[in-house]
């Protein structure tokens, strides 16, 4: 029997709860299932890192752990967030979680048998990675459906501490169980953990969709779009620059922590447990000082401060040949790394408007999984050459060295931008009807100034030619009319008809405001066409004709 738990939440949304989140059950309930779940997969992670040092103990083989980890996370997030915009989130997550549970079953009942290798861990891990992927995305878009929007910040923050407890507790967890039961038991422990997230899942029902004007994107149009924002978007751009600049090297020691305590310090799985619960504990510990630093150093200071404290920790993972220097090294690494994930997060976030949220935030997280696959495969690489101390001395003098060449990236706090739709623009009316699917649609808007404005509105047309490249459009440009002094043409594309009246619905009141800024400069109203391609293109295919632009629209301002 399943209920609507979110209808209580949406019932009482003029009375806030005194419990925050919490008071709402259906996110109790999820937020629950998701850390027993988390202290499963800190297992899992804890146990395959061992077993492969167990099998293998090659620091290039060790690293392609953390490499099968990252890899499908940097090659799925991003299609796995147009699929979260455009079926289910729920019914994805339930179906994604059925499949994690049967390969991790497998591979337990593999391991237990003895008959694993180091391929059948990589494969599993890979593919564990892939349904972590596909999840990822929906875990994000269900979160708002859970607690009102007021509460929202408060869930986010509570879904953080929560991620950061799981961590400092399952890999101490991992390490004791490994030492007692044997390396077979976390990874049947993990394979239990997640049916209680199935269970949550199977008894919460979400909230019904209001109907919308318009059809939902078609994925392959979606992923095109995200990127193509992702792309027109600078303050996502510099976002995805300070990441590059951290996570390559800040890799180095989630990849050679197997080694560090086998290897370095010749300790069993305990200590390796311990150790990845300090990441955990440091993470759980830097969570509460986040405010004060951001309104101490500002988020640019704070990522370049936590930048520092990993350089540290990288430089004690080198010398660490004692257990005390090792667990600083992971306190000061957990910490600094919840200190600019964090930091770097809200920065996207914010740059961010609702309709393309999730695909932005995919193509955040698969930057940051990219560049941590190809920072373990090459620390591992160095590792296995000039040693672990090398390795990480190296990877401490890059991330230094990364802040003062991406310090011009400018991380964006949200103030005084507002993404919110304007919705200004008007439908076209058309002579017929038009298919959704038809197109492409070529726009264009011509524009009258006097010959005093022209270097400005030029200024300005260059900004606002981001912006439609934001919104959807491709192939944008301005042409000045050489015979006629003051009179420009800025044309851009868009894939089909639906693709135009979902960018009429993007354009946010921060567009809105350039657009405002730049009507000023005219002296007479914009003259806009809209023109699609003839349906005729497909039936001469086969004779190569080219297919003509017909007139769909009259005029309008």
């Amino acid at each position: 029997m399943s209920i609507d738990s979110n209808s209580a939440a949406a019932s009482t949304e003029s009375a806030p709860s005194r419990w925050g989140a919490f008071g709402y059950v259906a996110f109790t309930v999820i937020w629950t299932a998701t850390i027993v779940s988390n202290v499963g997969t800190a297992m899992f992670d804890t146990g395959s890192g061992w077993l492969m040092t167990s099998l293998n103990a090659d620091p290039i083989v060790v690293s392609m752990v953390q490499v099968a980890v990252s890899l499908p996370l940097f090659l799925f997030t991003l299609p796995a967030g147009a699929l979260a915009d455009v079926i289910d989130s729920r019914r994805l997550l339930i179906i994604v979680e059925i499949v994690i549970i049967v390969l991790s079953a497998i591979f337990a009942l593999m391991v237990s048998l003895k008959v694993e290798t180091p391929i059948t861990l990589l494969a599993t891990t890979f593919l564990l990675g892939v349904g972590g992927a596909l999840g990822a995305p929906a875990w994000l878009a269900i979160t708002p459906l859970l607690v009102p929007r007021r509460d929202l910040e408060a869930a986010t923050a509570a879904n953080g501490v929560g991620f950061n407890l799981s961590r400092a507790i399952g890999p101490a967890l991992g390490g004791l169980v490994i030492a007692g039961f044997g390396i077979a038991a976390p990874f049947w422990v993990f394979a239990v953990s997640n049916l209680g997230l199935i269970a949550g899942l199977l008894w919460w029902r979400s909230p019904e969709k209001s109907a919308e004007s318009l059809p939902a994107e078609r994925l392959t149009s979606a992923i095109r779009t995200g990127v193509r924002h992702a792309a027109n978007n600078r303050y996502l751009r510099a976002t995805l620059a300070r990441a590059l600049a951290f996570f390559p090297f800040a890799s180095a020691y989630w990849a050679l922590l197997p080694l560090v305590a086998r290897s370095q310090m010749t300790q069993g799985p305990e200590l390796y447990g311990i150790l990845l619960g300090a990441i955990g504990a440091g993470a759980f510990a830097a969570s509460f000082s986040l405010n004060w630093l951001k309104a101490t150093l500002g988020p640019d200071g704070v990522v370049a401060f936590g930048t520092l404290v990993t350089a540290l920790a990288l430089v004690l993972f080198g010398v660490a040949h004692a257990p005390a220097i090792a667990i600083l090294a992971c306190l000061f690494a957990g910490a600094s790394w919840t200190i600019v994930l964090t930091n770097l997060y809200v920065s996207a976030q914010v740059a961010l408007p609702d309709w393309v949220r999730g695909r932005g935030l995919a193509i955040f997280l698969t930057a940051i999984f990219g560049a941590m696959t190809v920072g373990s495969a090459a620390w591992g690489q160095i590792a296995g050459m000039e040693g672990l101390t090398i390795a990480h001395f190296a990877a401490a003098a890059g991330i230094a060295i990364a802040i003062p060449l991406t310090w011009r990236w400018k991380l964006q706090a949200g103030v005084g931008i507002d993404l919110s739709p304007s919705m200004h623009w008007r439908s076209p009316t058309v002579t017929h009807k038009i298919e959704n699917n038809q197109g492409p649609v070529l726009v264009t808007i011509e524009y009258r100034i006097s010959a005093k404005d022209r270097v400005a509105f030029i200024a300005a047309l260059d900004e606002l030619g981001h912006e439609r490249k934001r919104d959807g459009a491709f192939a944008w440009g301005l042409f000045e009319d050489v015979t006629d002094i003051g009179r420009f043409v800025e044309t851009f594309l868009i894939e089909s008809w639906l693709e135009l009246m979902h960018q009429h619905e993007r354009v946010t009141n921060a567009d809105r405001m350039l657009e405002d800024e730049i009507r000023q400069l005219l002296t007479e109203a914009p003259r806009v066409t809209h023109l699609i391609a003839s349906e005729r293109g497909h039936r001469f295919r086969r004779t190569r004709v080219r297919a003509p632009f017909g007139a769909l629209s009259a005029p309008q301002s």
